[in-house]
């Protein structure tokens, strides 16, 4: 007894210490941080507080729950008990975050994975990890924007000619004169003070799309062009804003409705001389001929390589992406009063070096020169997210890195309302677009120009090719398959669903798209489209052929070499003369094959690459465009087809497109028409889904991955 008693009374003994260190370990860590913070958060929502403090703490205490609820989650260290213990209190406080976003609405959209984290709230997580003890992880080094710190390319270089302009006027100096002073205004700004804006302005695109995007424009005036020409209604409409006085302006035409002359035009109304112009390289040899024919009056240069033979004292500037970076310092010196973009959409990746140049040199000439002209020209603005349109704000000065800028900043200050007010995103939206968003469409301001319609044709391969192909596609589902299977098995969650779990479709297509690089190159679905655009080339040709045979002229368009080379080997069999338009030509040289296509009878199709010659060419000399190959994006596609349906075509046109029956081809198709309503939805106010944003690429492998296990069922 008295045995049982000493142990008895050894274990008692033992109990209170190990209470207490549960109930330490308990009051450690970020824990009992996130319970304090919570709380204040909960007390500040009854209060009726929606103040950008009480939404920053909101947010951090979102994100450092979910951060350690995956921590716990992956902690094998940790008995179950504690580990369940753990997420019992993470589950008490996300049921306290809910509750708070269930009386105030306009939190939920914090809680979104692509919510953005300010400084403010980095700065907040930062304090709430220090004070539980913990060290924040180290921050990724910032990017250098353009705005701070000017690129530093491997090479520049400063032509000798424009030493020689610089030389003859030494004393120009930047011009301020006309700068508006906005200290009074930007201390009566309280309203939206604390808010992240720019999330909201772009998604008040998405979510506000109830009306055509286009600026009021001016009755045009009498505009002077050469003679010969013939300038439009609409194209004469930006002209006339221009004089009036407009200088920043998101030019959105679809393609093929002239933004070239009107960009000449507007800089004439302006007199933004000199002016800058930035475009893609195929097309900088068309630019200055263009300006030559609309504003002859003013001398033009384009820069190759180091720029040894430009004309220093020019008045228009031509400079291609790839070169900006060794001429990025002199250009930014020379006092330009414009500059064009073109193409814009080429610059939506602000992490690229032609999108930090570009940006740059906007911030140099907007801070030189006093409400500079700025237009950003592209029929295609959205090429995957509404996101696309950040970069080109960015340039035309409409918004700086984190912020709208002065200007749209007191428009929003106007309205009166705040993001968390359904009515502010139209209201912000009409404000962006009155900065300058020209939208219009062929068939609201041309109706001369015929219709257009793609029309597809199907194909088989019955071929021994063909069979290859349709086993690779099948490998490529028996391993998406077999991927799916093993992260089915190995899930941790516990959770169990009938049927196909969708979500885990999605993930493991992700993983592939991220990782294709599989041992046997039929397993790779970026290969096994490039071999059925092979597979088809031959057939595409050969309707090529027939086309030019019985209709005139026609453009023929490819994605890879390989379908070029087998397309124009088919030709020259058959006695076809062509043109071959690709990017690895010379300027001179693609020019010549271009107008030999356009000025040439005996020259019946022109051979295009679609990466190269889909954007900046006019070949409406054809009326027939053939798509040997398949697009990942609708945009893409567009483009091309606009290189023939545009201002001077006077037949209806029709695009080919050469499907391989029974393939993954087929599917992409689908795809590619489905998610055409991207710049619809946005830009011209279509009720039209706005589904584009997604990758074609990763629904195909969804698709692909579906379609297997259904079949396997």
């Amino acid at each position: 007894m008295a045995r049982r008693g000493q142990r008895q009374s050894g274990a008692t003994r033992t109990v209170p210490p190990r209470r207490r260190r549960v109930r330490d370990a308990d009051n450690e860590g970020i824990l009992p941080v996130l319970a304090k913070a919570v709380r204040e958060v909960e007390a500040a929502v009854q209060r009726g507080s929606t103040q950008s403090s009480l939404r920053t703490k909101f947010q951090v205490v979102a994100l450092l729950v979910r951060e350690e609820r995956a921590r716990v989650k992956a902690d094998k260290t940790a008995g179950d008990a504690r580990r369940d213990e753990q997420l019992r209190r993470l589950d008490g406080v996300a049921t306290i975050l809910a509750k708070s976003a269930a009386r105030d609405t306009s939190l939920l959209a914090l809680l979104a994975e692509d919510a953005v984290v300010s400084e403010a709230a980095a700065a907040l997580k930062r304090e709430l990890l220090t004070s539980a003890g913990i060290e924040p992880a180290p921050e990724a080094a910032p990017i250098v924007e353009p705005t701070v710190t000017e690129v530093k390319p491997e090479r520049r270089v400063v032509p000798q000619s424009v030493v020689s302009r610089q030389l003859a006027n030494p004393f120009l100096a930047p011009d301020f004169s006309s700068a508006e002073s906005r200290g009074p205004r930007q201390q009566q700004m309280r309203r939206l003070t604390g808010w992240e804006l720019i999330g909201p302005l772009l998604k008040s695109f998405e979510y506000a799309a109830a009306a055509s995007a286009g600026k009021s424009l001016p009755e045009p005036s009498v505009v002077r062009v050469p003679g010969g020409l013939e300038l439009m209604r609409h194209q004469a409409q930006v002209v006339a804003a221009a004089a009036a006085g407009h200088r920043t302006f998101l030019l959105a035409d679809e393609p093929g409705l002239g933004k070239t002359a009107q960009a000449l035009l507007a800089a004439q109304a302006a007199d933004a001389y000199p002016l800058l112009v930035v475009v893609p390289n195929v097309v900088k040899a068309n630019w200055a001929r263009e300006a030559a024919l609309w504003t002859p009056n003013r001398t033009a240069t384009v820069i190759h390589g180091d720029g040894d033979t430009i004309d220093g004292f020019a008045d228009i500037v031509v400079v291609n992406y790839e070169v900006l970076d060794r001429h990025v310092g002199w250009l930014g010196d020379l006092g330009f009063r414009g500059m064009v973009v073109d193409e814009a959409h080429f610059i939506k990746n602000k992490k690229s070096q032609r999108s930090r140049n570009v940006l740059q040199l906007s911030e140099r000439i907007r801070t030189r020169t006093p409400r500079p002209l700025l237009m950003a020209l592209t029929g295609t603005p959205l090429i995957n997210d509404i996101d696309d349109f950040r970069a080109i704000w960015q340039f035309l000065g409409w918004i700086n890195e984190k912020a709208p800028g002065a200007d749209l900043m007191e428009s929003l200050e106007d309205i009166g309302l705040t993001p968390a007010d359904p009515a502010f995103y139209p209201a912000a939206r009409a404000r962006v677009v009155d900065l300058g968003i020209v939208r219009r469409r062929k068939v609201d301001v041309a109706a001369d120009i015929p219709a257009r319609r793609i029309a597809d044709l199907p194909v088989e391969l019955d071929d021994a090719v063909g069979r290859s192909i349709r086993e690779a596609e099948r490998k490529l589902a028996e391993h998406l398959v077999a991927r799916y299977r093993s992260a089915l098995e190995t899930r941790t969650s516990g959770s169990t669903i009938d049927g196909i779990d969708h979500d885990l479709v999605r993930q493991v297509a992700g993983w592939e798209r991220a990782d294709p690089t599989r041992p046997k190159i039929d397993e790779n679905v970026f290969s096994l489209v490039r071999r059925i655009g092979k597979a088809k080339a031959g057939l595409a040709a050969d309707y090529a052929a027939q086309l030019a045979h019985n209709v005139g002229k026609v453009v023929f368009f490819a994605k890879h070499i390989e379908v070029m080379d087998t397309a124009e080997e088919l030709f020259a069999d058959r006695g076809i003369q062509y043109s071959s338009i690709r990017g690895d030509q010379s300027a001179k040289k693609r020019q010549q094959n271009i107008d030999a296509f356009v000025n040439d009878p005996d020259v019946s199709i022109a051979v295009c690459s679609l990466l190269t010659a889909g954007v900046g060419l006019n070949l409406q000399v054809a009326s027939n465009v053939v798509l040997a190959e398949l697009s990942w994006t609708d945009a893409e596609q567009t483009q091309a087809i606009d290189r023939i349906h545009r201002i001077g075509q006077d037949e209806p046109v029709t695009a080919w497109r050469i499907i391989a029956a029974q393939t993954i081809d087929t599917r992409i198709a689908e795809l590619i028409d489905s998610k055409a309503g991207l710049a619809a939805k946005a830009l011209d106010g279509s009720d039209e889904d706005l589904s584009s944003s997604s990758d074609i690429q990763l629904e195909a492998l969804v698709a692909l991955l579906t379609n297997a296990l259904e079949a396997s069922r």
